[in-house]
Order: C-alpha cells, then sequence, then structure tokens
C-alpha cells in the first residue's frame, strides 16, 4: 500500500474511533483532567479540531498574538474554545472532519496521524479507559520520531532504554524501562503516566512541553 495511502487511512481511522469513544463520555468526563497538563478533555478536544475550524491566516494571526509561541497559542485557543462550545458541538467538529486533509507545518501526514494518536492517548488514559491503540498505528508513529522531534517535547531520557512490550521498537540506552508502546511514546512526549504502566516505573523527572 503506497505510505501516504495508508497514513491518510489510519488518521481516518484513529479519528473515527476517538469520535465513537467521546460520544459515550459521561458529561463530568469531558470535564474530567487529562495527561496534558492544565487541559480537560474538551479542550483537548477543542486543540484538535482547532485547525479545522480555523482558516491559515487567523491561525498566523493567533500566532502573532502569542509573540510566535506555539504553545502559548494553543493553549489559549483551547482555553477558548472550549468555554464557548459545548461538548456536543466539540464532538460534531471531530466527527465532520474524520478525512480532514490537515497536516501540521513540516510533519505531513504522519505527523497529523502522531498529533492525533497523542492527544487521543491524552484523555483515555488519563480517564483510565482501557483503550489500546493498534500497535502498527503506534509503529507508524514511532517510525516518525526523530532526536529533533523528541528534543521539541523536551523530555530528559538521559540514561533510559526505552522497550516496548507489544513491537519491536526501542529507544536509548541505560537502565531498561519496558512497557506497552503507546505508553513509551507518552513518556517519550513529556507526559506523567499513571502508575503501574511501566517497569520498572522511571525516576521522577521534570516534564516536557505539552501540546
Amino acid at each position: 500500500m503506497n505510505e501516504l495511502r495508508e497514513l491518510r487511512e489510519e488518521v481516518a481511522a484513529e479519528r473515527g474511533e476517538q469520535a465513537e469513544l467521546l460520544a459515550g463520555l459521561r458529561p463530568d468526563q469531558w470535564d474530567a483532567p487529562t495527561l496534558c497538563e492544565g487541559w480537560r478533555v474538551r479542550e483537548v478536544i477543542a486543540h484538535t479540531t482547532m485547525p479545522y475550524r480555523t482558516s491559515l491566516g487567523r491561525t498566523m494571526l493567533e500566532l502573532a498574538r502569542s509573540r510566535g509561541n506555539v504553545n502559548r497559542m494553543a493553549d489559549r485557543c483551547a482555553r477558548r474554545d472550549a468555554a464557548r462550545l459545548s461538548a456536543a458541538e466539540l464532538l460534531a467538529s471531530l466527527r465532520d472532519n474524520i478525512d480532514h486533509p490537515w497536516t501540521p507545518p513540516g510533519g505531513g501526514a504522519r505527523g497529523a496521524l502522531s498529533h492525533d494518536v497523542i492527544h487521543g492517548l491524552d484523555i483515555t488514559v488519563g480517564l483510565g479507559l482501557d483503550r489500546r491503540v493498534p500497535p502498527e498505528r503506534v509503529a507508524l508513529v514511532l517510525a516518525g520520531l526523530s532526536r529533533r522531534n523528541i528534543a521539541f517535547f523536551g523530555t530528559d531520557l538521559d540514561g533510559l532504554a526505552l522497550r516496548a512490550t507489544d513491537l519491536d521498537w526501542g529507544y536509548g540506552s541505560g537502565t531498561p524501562v519496558r512497557g506497552a508502546a503507546q505508553d513509551l511514546l507518552l513518556l517519550l512526549c513529556g507526559r506523567r503516566l499513571p502508575p503501574g504502566r511501566l517497569s520498572p516505573e522511571p525516576p521522577p523527572r521534570a516534564p516536557g512541553r505539552k501540546r
């Protein structure tokens, strides 16, 4: 299968599965915290669906208002949109754009898949839901992570050797830390995982950038 086509299909599948899951959430779960520090479920979905509602020109204006700081812009816009849009409207924004062609700057379709998968895990792991992203989908995300990508998140992984238990994948050298590939992906992105998901538990470190 053509790689771009495969990535596009996985993006659509991930969005569709997330929409189905979100449709079953209780109102209080929409207001529950996620692994994305300071964001509830509604802020995460406001963030992931923002590109579907916002033109490039408006995005550049928002970035200018945030003095060029992408993370600051993402946080401000997510909080604003989460406050003005209902859970039903946020869900509709996702459902209506399952095949939307948005890609992050310089990230291509693989970047779009990474964005959706990571933020989907922010929600499900944060809520304690037993959703496993298909390992082959996580493998596509991990295959696109370079040292530069990982450095963007600012995560301190010195002295750790990440080893997936459900994929033939590893990263780094030092003390082995084993877990499901999706949990290791979250660790790479600077998320603080609930206890018991990694073995052994990595030592506490300064969190990375989250968006």
